[in-house]
């Protein structure tokens, strides 16, 4: 770099910062305050105390997350089995005419037996054939089938962490999805999955982690309220046991 060019962009570094100094003087002025001559102090880090501690009992839990989530938008109900999900999955497919369902590659899943219980749909498991466009199939399927790694009571948020066999797709292509959700990995607060997922350690964690709270909702454009444009547009979450 040449004399001149040093010379210019430490010119161009100096008019930057009076203009910011301009910029800040007129906000202070506008406030009717004097700028803070340091940064504010912060005698607390993170969520408070009584927070973290703060803990729902089972049943509340589980109340707490149904009424979180169908706020947001979503369906969601508590079942006593897996396989009264398999029969709720298989009425809803048949009523809202599912013909291509992708499920995620886990033994939970593949225990419901969708194949027998939707013999009209096609059944996909992802990732079980190298030699397919797991990404594509799952863009061109009606329905989706995870099975969750946390919940969030507090929030109405579902944890579906993804690795080879849980790809990331079956939850965020197809335009409705079904996550089942374990009662016994229901959490009262995000901050006790957080911790969870911090104890994994670098060289644990998943390839992805996806929060999902309802179906997609975007007003990005002229905030017109649009649902389904980043994700599934109808979302069921059932909660077994």
């Amino acid at each position: 770099m040449t004399d001149d060019h040093q010379a210019l962009l430490e010119s161009l570094e100096r008019n930057s910062r009076v203009r910011q100094e301009m910029f800040l003087d007129a906000i202070a002025v506008r406030l009717n305050r004097p700028r803070a001559a340091k940064p504010p102090d912060h005698p607390f880090r993170g969520a408070p105390d009584f927070w973290q501690s703060q803990k729902w009992p089972p049943e509340e839990r589980i109340h707490r997350f149904i009424h979180q989530f169908q706020l947001s938008g979503g369906m969601a109900e508590r079942l006593d089995t897996m396989e009264s999900a398999r029969d709720l999955i298989a009425s809803r497919a048949s009523a809202m005419g599912l013909r291509h369902i992708v499920c995620q590659d886990q033994q939970e899943l593949a225990e419901l037996g969708l194949k027998d219980a939707i013999p009209e749909a096609r059944i996909s498991v992802w990732n079980s054939r190298k030699e397919e466009d797991w990404i594509a199939i799952a863009a061109e399927a009606d329905g989706g089938v995870v099975l969750a790694d946390y919940a969030a009571a507090v929030t109405g948020t579902a944890v579906v962490m993804s690795d080879r066999g849980k790809g990331r797709s079956v939850s965020l292509l197809p335009g409705v999805l079904f996550i089942i959700i374990p009662a016994t990995r229901m959490k009262t607060r995000l901050g006790e999955i957080f911790a969870e997922i911090e104890r994994m350690g670098p060289g644990g964690l998943p390839a992805g982690i996806h929060f999902i709270s309802g179906p997609s909702r975007s007003a990005d454009i002229e905030n017109d309220l649009t649902i389904g444009v980043h994700g599934p547009g109808m979302v069921h979450a059932l909660i077994i046991g």
